[in-house]
């Protein structure tokens, strides 16, 4: 009978910080005082080499680039023949764009952060480093239990046929255990796709629940479209993702329109999409999406960027983006039926030029379907719960976030069991200063 290692217990996430200023590491230390982690830190490359040769099991690896001896970039790609499964983060200066390039290329990086770093940002990315870094370790482990259960299967071909059926059902049973586990492994990594998404939209009060938005309605014009599973679940990623490439943006920048950008800004503005592509490409499963998320700023014509491309040499996937980002950012500003009217003529004034013309009207016919959902509605009132006096059924007529701006619900969704749970637990771990709002018929 096979037996199915049990996963192991819980331990606390460590993480490796490296820089060559002892002031540095003391205040990286103290911004992790109450998580539940190890931290470890060294002052140089080599002593971070030294430590990564002792302690197992260190799941983030936090690097400055400029040191003496040996850069953040040379000591990430040594660090990689130590602790492959380590996830790499690379702190650098605006102007070190190369050093972060390099660390994607060499290192093996995942994120690269700014210095000076915003606190909130960099606790929310380690912890969502260790997140992924326990994911990836859990489905090796329960890699190595499905190799060593078709060992054990080819070993019973050879023994009589009575214990080969018995066996065979219990290679059923624990079969259907690590398909369970694979299954919820992909929601939790859909998950992280989705805590993404909100860390680029802390960075803007204003464009909360922006790229949610952008995600259901192209998911829902590649639907209407007959598009497969698979790429539909592409489109969602690249959505939620769009705007992954403007992290390293300053927010000065990033609050102007591209026409008061100056030659300079406007470049580095430019090179968004590029660096959205780059910044993923590394995690095989979202190339397709990196793609999508490289050409969601090309125009119909040809006269977007980076590459120029034009009509049917742009993505499917990118044109229904382009336009879907267009709406919402749009929309924002005139939420009424009236406003959704003039919208529709100056997205049409645009077909051929900006957008797909074959597209228009299916964007726009989910769209409005959408926006007419999250709308108030007239015959229903307003009250604000707290989490314990919520029920099934009940809908959130505002958007729900934490005490720290982290998207929690969005408006319209109908609370179940799950959601209820959800809200719970964070206004103990990270409560707002206000209750949930529902809407409910008078």
């Amino acid at each position: 009978m096979i037996e199915t290692p049990s996963p192991p217990s819980p331990e606390k996430g460590k993480i490796l910080f490296v820089d060559d200023e002892e002031n540095i590491l003391r205040s990286l230390q103290r911004l992790f005082m109450d998580e539940e982690v190890e931290v470890f830190t060294a002052s140089s490359g080599a002593k971070g080499l030294e430590i990564l040769d002792r302690e197992a099991g260190v799941g983030v690896i936090v690097s400055d680039q400029r040191m003496p001896e040996m850069t953040g970039v040379d000591f990430l790609e040594k660090s990689k023949t130590i602790s492959p499964q380590s996830i790499r983060i690379l702190l650098t200066g605006y102007a070190d764009v190369n050093a972060a390039i390099d660390a994607i290329n060499r290192g093996g990086t995942f994120r690269y952060l700014n210095k000076p770093w915003n606190d909130d940002e960099l606790v929310q990315t380690v912890k969502s480093a260790l997140h992924m870094y326990h994911f990836l370790s859990e489905n090796k482990r329960l890699s190595a239990i499905v190799k060593q259960q078709n060992a054990e299967l080819k070993k019973w071909n050879t023994e009589l046929e009575s214990i080969v059926q018995e066996q065979t059902m219990e290679l059923q049973k624990s079969y259907d255990s690590v398909r369970a586990i694979n299954s919820r492994l992909r929601v939790n990594f859909k998950n992280t796709i989705v805590a993404f998404s909100g860390l680029i939209e802390l960075r803007d009060k204003r464009m909360r629940t922006h790229s949610r938005n952008v995600a259901e309605v192209s998911v829902n014009v590649a639907k209407q479209l007959g598009m497969e599973n698979e790429e539909r679940e592409t489109v969602m990623v690249a959505a939620l993702l769009h705007d992954i490439g403007k992290i390293g943006i300053p927010d000065l920048m990033l609050a102007r329109e591209t026409e008061q950008m100056n030659f300079t800004e406007r470049e580095e503005y430019l090179q968004h999409p590029v660096r959205g592509q780059a910044a993923i490409d590394r995690i095989e499963e979202l190339r397709e999406a990196g793609l999508l998320i490289r050409s969601h700023h090309e125009n119909y014509d040809g006269s977007g960027f980076p590459d120029g491309l034009k009509k049917a040499d742009i993505p499917l996937g990118a044109r229904i983006i382009t336009l879907t980002d267009y709406i919402d950012k749009k929309i924002r500003k005139a939420m009424g039926a009236t406003g959704f009217e003039v919208l529709r003529k100056e997205v049409e004034l645009q077909k051929g030029t900006l957008f797909d013309p074959k597209l228009i009207p299916v964007v726009f016919a989910q769209a409005e379907a959408f926006y007419k959902k999250i709308r108030p509605k007239t015959d229903h009132i307003e009250i604000e719960l707290l989490p314990n006096d919520l029920q099934d059924g009940m809908e959130a007529s505002r958007d729900v976030f934490s005490g720290t701006g982290i998207l929690l619900l969005t408006k319209g969704t109908v609370l179940a069991a799950s959601s209820i749970a959800l809200l719970k637990r964070y206004y103990e771990l990270d409560p707002p200063n206000q209750g949930v709002f529902v809407s409910v018929k008078e």
